[in-house]
């Protein structure tokens, strides 16, 4: 991967780039208040699983199959892939979360780095595209190399909840960086399983995070929009 391909990937998962990452929970919020999660540990647990079993892993799979379809011209199987990016989404709050990173992620990337592939994406399908979708479709037409792209977006989703959990129960910025740390082998793990993974295998059992994201829509006062 070159070093301009590099800065393009660190700019584009930066908590700084533009599509409101840190407005989101996932449903944390609602577990937090629920008392399920009050410490490093249970916090662990939970973001490990949404990584194996959850989001984590679907979103992996989905972006490994975006990055190649681009790479092939594959109109018919990007096609596929965004529909169904859209459609594994288990809860109304879940959809706003991913659709909505995903079409702020697009508007900058294609303000700022233009490529054919991203006009060509929203060419193929007019509706909203995932967040996953976005980053795998400019990474591949910026030549950003697959799995350092993968890996670092999986990374991205991971510190983008211990952020909320710092904020929310709330734990020291040492606790957070321990959980970081502690997500590493997982981050790889699950990273490397979806590169080979067929896009048949999509789907999750992270059940009680999707039943937090369900209960945050109601819950009396919140500060995240998920």
């Amino acid at each position: 991967m070159t070093d301009r391909a590099l800065y393009r990937l660190l700019a584009w998962l930066s908590p700084s780039y533009p599509v409101g990452a840190f407005s989101y929970s996932h449903g944390l919020e609602w577990a937090i208040e629920a008392h399920d999660l009050r410490a490093p540990e249970p916090v662990l647990d939970w973001i490990g699983d949404l990584l194996r079993f959850g989001a984590g892993r679907s979103d992996a799979i989905l972006f490994a199959h975006a990055f190649r379809a681009v790479a092939a011209g594959d109109e018919p199987g990007l096609a596929e892939i965004t529909g169904l990016a859209r459609a594994f989404q288990p809860s109304r709050e879940r959809a706003l979360e991913s659709l909505s990173q995903g079409e702020a992620f697009l508007r900058a990337t294609r303000a700022a780095w233009p490529a054919p592939a991203l006009d060509w994406l929203k060419a193929v399908d007019e509706g909203e595209i995932a967040y996953p979708v976005a980053v795998a479709v400019a990474a591949s037409a910026h030549g950003v190399a697959l799995a350092p792209a993968l890996q670092a977006y999986l990374q991205s989703f991971a510190a983008n909840l211990v952020s909320a959990a710092v904020r929310l129960i709330p734990l020291g910025q040492t606790a957070g960086l321990r959980l970081m740390a502690a997500l590493e082998p997982v981050i790889g793990a699950v990273a490397e399983e979806a590169l080979t993974a067929p896009l048949e295998t999509i789907g999750g059992c992270a059940l009680r995070a999707d039943l937090a994201s369900m209960n945050h829509e109601i819950q009396e006062t919140r500060l995240f929009r998920t």
